[in-house]
């Protein structure tokens, strides 16, 4: 039996911004100082989803598509214009702030929660405080945490001192602290090397796996997507457009797949040169070829008429990365759109 844990209805939130005087006359500048014209901007608009607990589910979306004001309305920071949010069972993030702060942790890529001057260590005795936990759980809990991130070498470094990465593993230990229920992830690995990410998912994962928590992480690095999650949403302009599983996502909007293949001898040159000019990409490599092949067409075909081609030495199929298909999905839709707007005008 499923076991929703956050549960959104038909939330929006709307920003009341002043319009931008433009190509007014002195006198009507004046005016503006006093007088100011008001427009809605709609910064999510309608969204509906549900949670599982233990999940691990992708937010995704451009820049300005609404992901951060979603969180921070399911963190209690903003309060919807209208639609419900109901939280572990009953809670509302906006009401219950209080006993809902307790059973949830925040990162936001951007903005820290640790103190800036003092050691990390102090900013984590401040938690234990804020939340109430005694010293056997804490201790417990702040060995699991620093040997799991790795923040033991750095612990009683001032966080000013530290590296972007060093600070997001202080960050995330800050953050699972108290063992929340649920945790928002807003671009957490953001700027971050290729080893601190690493980190980090393997990090998430595990927690994952042994508390079960759920986790909501929005973020802009889809290799983050495809090793967390299984099921993503994607939103444009406020508005879902996709909800499911990363595969069915992109069956739904992937058109190629990518066949690399390293060689040892040229049989037929003719032909290798028709599949080179039909479905051939870009590939420097001495003795490789890359291809694009169309997942309409028959991949066996391709194959068997490479394998008559070349005598090959070593060959792989690649899935369409997940930030490609994203893409391809936000063009097919704004032509979509264009093409509505025509047919009204």
């Amino acid at each position: 039996m499923s076991n929703i844990i956050i549960k959104v209805e038909d939330l929006k939130k709307e920003f009341k911004i002043p319009k931008k005087a433009e190509n007014l006359s002195l006198w009507k500048q004046k005016l503006s100082w006093f007088y100011r014209e008001w427009e809605i901007k709609k910064a999510v608009e309608g969204v509906t989803f549900q949670i599982q607990e233990g999940e691990i589910l992708g937010y995704l979306g451009p820049n300005g598509a609404g992901k951060s004001t979603t969180i921070k309305m399911l963190t209690g920071i903003l309060h919807p214009t209208s639609g419900s949010i109901e939280v572990l069972k009953g809670l509302n993030p906006f009401k219950n702030r209080r006993e809902y702060t307790q059973e949830i942790g925040v990162v936001f890529g951007q903005r820290s929660i640790l103190a800036y001057d003092i050691p990390v260590k102090d900013s984590f005795r401040l938690f234990k405080a804020i939340y109430g936990l005694s010293e056997e759980f804490y201790q417990e809990r702040l060995d699991m945490l620093v040997t799991m991130l790795g923040v033991d070498k750095f612990f009683e470094t001032p966080y000013r001192m530290l590296s972007l990465g060093e600070k997001m593993r202080c960050e995330l230990a800050a953050s699972f602290i108290h063992q929340p229920k649920i945790v928002f992830l807003d671009e957490p690995t953001i700027g971050l090397d290729a080893q601190a990410k690493i980190t980090i998912r393997k990090f998430l994962k595990e927690i994952n796996r042994k508390e079960n928590t759920t986790i909501l992480i929005t973020t802009h690095d889809m290799d983050d997507i495809e090793e967390l999650c299984r099921r993503i949403i994607v939103i444009d302009e406020g508005i879902v457009a996709y909800e499911g599983s990363v595969k069915r996502f992109k069956e739904k909007y992937a058109n190629t797949k990518q066949v690399d293949v390293s060689y040892t001898l040229v049989t037929n040159k003719e032909k290798l040169l028709q599949l080179d000019t039909k479905y051939g990409i870009e590939n420097t490599i001495e003795k490789s070829k890359s291809y694009e092949f169309p997942l309409n067409e028959s991949l066996g075909n391709f194959l068997k008429e490479l394998v008559s081609c070349v005598e090959i030495q070593d060959l792989s199929i690649h899935e369409p990365k997940l930030e490609n298909v994203i893409a391809e999905m936000y063009e097919k839709e704004n032509k979509e759109k264009k093409k509505r707007e025509k047919l009204r005008n």
